[in-house]
């Protein structure tokens, strides 16, 4: 059997690719690890770096935690509304500015502005268009007023109304970048099958729904999977709006969850913070996964037919 002889540039492709494999096993695998090996001590001490013995408790007390069980609640009542919602003006709003001619850029440029905003300031922004204070109840309740309507507390009021907002606010904050994203997927279309469906008589929601919509498929569920991630990974958003104790507010999120196990008023357990952290990676892993199938399955190859 004939040796395989050494390839030099073999091994410097691995030479340009160590400082990378480095920094990710550093920064990525070396704390999963950590946080995995943390939620298993049961009774962790930090000072003392002991702990009483290895099991599933932290995983027990975390599941039958009220304050987590409403943040898995807020969580997924947010990543459910705030997804496809997004998704689906980004996508309305992307057609629409495809089909302008003039000022085209101009109105991409403002659509882009919420993105490259601070998050707290648009927080702050939310809170005096929405918060009911004892010199004015607010813009909106203005406007809901005017209509014969009753004024809301949109920020320390009722747990509809706050959820309404954060849903609203997250909306707003991630629309940018999707409109981006889609605005580019559908220059990259070819104008030839647009030219070859006008020929044949093909009507627009036809040609939407046959040319365009498979086009541009995998920028959509790769903004759908990126959306579920982020959703999940909510917090700077809801302490804008909510501030920081967000368990006396009823809306905290799970990452705000793991931030007050570890520095919060109830901090200082990390077993129990690794554990909730361990759970918030297996469900986005889990919704990921499941995405990327329906995404094979959904993303044919089938511009060509009408």
């Amino acid at each position: 059997m004939e040796k395989k002889r050494f390839e030099p540039g073999r091994l410097k492709g691995w030479l340009y690719l160590l400082p990378a494999i480095l920094f990710l096993g550093a920064f990525m695998v070396y704390p999963l690890v950590d946080v995995f090996v943390y939620s298993f001590e049961e009774g962790y001490n930090s000072a003392s770096q002991t702990y009483l013995g290895v099991g599933w408790y932290n995983y027990s007390y975390v599941l039958h935690d009220p304050y987590f069980l409403q943040a898995v609640k807020n969580t997924l009542i947010l990543v459910a509304v705030t997804v496809p919602l997004s998704t689906g003006l980004a996508l309305l709003i992307s057609v629409g500015l495809s089909s302008i001619g003039r000022l085209k850029n101009l109105f991409q440029t403002i659509y882009f502005l919420p993105y490259v905003t601070n998050t707290l300031a648009v927080g702050l922004v939310f809170m005096i268009l929405f918060k009911k204070t004892a010199y004015s109840d607010g813009l909106i309740n203005f406007l809901i007023t005017s209509f014969g309507g009753n004024a809301v507390d949109f920020i320390d009021g009722p747990y509809w109304a706050k959820m309404l907002v954060l849903c609203i606010y997250t909306t707003w904050v991630v629309l940018p970048f999707k409109i981006l994203i889609l605005t580019s997927a559908l220059a990259s279309v070819s104008q030839e099958y647009y030219n070859a469906a006008r020929v044949d008589g093909t009507s627009k929601l036809r040609i939407f729904g046959r040319i365009t919509l498979p086009m541009i498929s995998p920028m959509i569920f790769y903004l759908v999977i990126t959306g579920f991630i982020g959703a999940f990974k909510a917090y700077s958003d809801v302490v804008a709006l909510f501030g920081t104790n967000l368990n006396a507010a009823e809306m905290n999120t799970i990452v705000g969850y793991v931030y007050d196990m570890l520095y919060g008023d109830s901090g200082g357990y990390p077993s129990y913070a690794s554990a909730a952290a361990i759970l918030l990676f297996v469900i986005i892993l889990t919704i990921t996964c499941v995405n990327l199938l329906v995404s094979k399955k959904s993303v044919p190859n089938e511009a060509g037919g009408m």
